[in-house]
C-alpha cells in the first residue's frame, strides 16, 4: 500500500463553505443569511426542503474532508474482513466482493461539517448479506467499521442491517476515487457521513457499543443529521 499527501480539510477549496469560513468574522448575520438563502434555493430548485436537515446547506459538489493521508493499493492488496461475533469469519478480496450480488441506491448524504449532497448514486453489497454469510451471533448488538490508519466508526447493528447500508465500490457508476474512500467504503446514508468510513478494511460485530475515532474526540455516538447529533450532548 502507498500513501499520498492529501488536502487538509481547511484546503478543500471546492465549495461555497470556504467563502463562508473566510467570512466568519462578519458575525451571526452572515451565517444565518447564508443558510437561509441556501434553504430558499433548495425549494426554488424543486426539491422538498424537508430533505435538508437543520443546520445543513446543499451543495452540488463533493467536498473532500478527512484527516490523514490517502491510501492507494497495489492490485490484489486490498481486502475486507468480517469478524467479531460471527459463526464464520471470512475475508474477501476486491474481486470477490465485486462478484457478489450488488445493489445500487440513490440517496442523500449529510456531512457533519454541514454540507449535504442530494441524489448520490452508490453501488455495492448490502452489509446484511455479508453478515448473513458470516452468521451473526445472538449477542451481537453493534458494529465497528475499521479503516486504514486505525480509523474506526461505531454503529448499531440495526442501522447497518438496513437495505440501504452498503459496502460500496462504485460512485455514480464509476470506481470510487481514493480521495472519496476508494476502492471500498461503507455507506450508511441516514447518519452523518463520518459514520460511513472511507478505505474500509473490516467490519467487527461487538456485544456492546464503544466509541470509534471521532466519537473519542467529541463527536456523537449515533449521529442523526435530522436531530443535529454532531457532538457529545447534542
Amino acid at each position: 500500500m502507498r500513501v499520498e499527501q492529501m488536502q487538509r480539510p481547511c484546503e478543500q477549496g471546492s465549495d461555497s463553505v470556504q467563502n463562508h469560513t473566510r467570512n466568519r468574522d462578519l458575525g451571526n448575520n452572515f451565517t444565518v443569511g447564508f443558510f437561509d438563502r441556501n434553504r430558499d434555493d433548495v425549494a426554488a430548485k424543486g426539491y422538498d426542503p424537508s430533505r435538508l436537515p437543520p443546520g445543513q446547506y446543499l451543495t452540488e459538489r463533493f467536498p473532500v474532508l478527512h484527516v490523514g493521508d490517502v491510501p492507494t493499493y497495489e492490485p490484489g492488496e486490498w481486502s475486507l474482513t468480517i469478524t467479531g461475533l460471527v459463526d464464520k469469519p471470512f475475508t474477501l478480496s476486491f474481486d470477490e466482493l465485486t462478484a457478489l450480488p450488488s445493489q445500487t441506491i440513490t440517496t442523500d448524504i449529510h456531512c457533519v461539517t454541514k454540507w449535504s449532497k442530494f441524489d448520490t448514486s452508490w453501488t455495492g453489497v448490502r452489509v446484511k448479506d455479508l453478515f448473513a454469510t458470516a452468521g451473526v451471533k445472538p449477542e451481537a448488538s453493534h458494529v465497528m467499521g475499521h479503516a486504514e490508519f486505525g480509523y474506526t466508526a461505531n454503529l448499531p447493528l440495526a442501522d447497518v442491517m438496513r437495505d440501504d447500508s452498503l459496502v460500496v465500490y462504485a460512485y455514480d457508476g464509476e470506481p470510487i476515487e481514493p480521495i472519496h474512500g476508494g476502492p471500498v467504503r461503507l455507506v450508511v446514508p441516514h447518519l452523518y457521513f463520518w459514520k460511513s468510513p472511507k478505505w474500509l478494511r473490516a467490519l467487527e460485530l461487538m456485544p456492546s457499543d464503544k466509541p470509534g475515532f471521532w466519537e473519542r474526540n467529541g463527536y456523537h455516538m449515533y449521529g442523526d443529521p435530522f436531530l443535529e447529533q454532531r457532538h457529545w450532548g447534542d
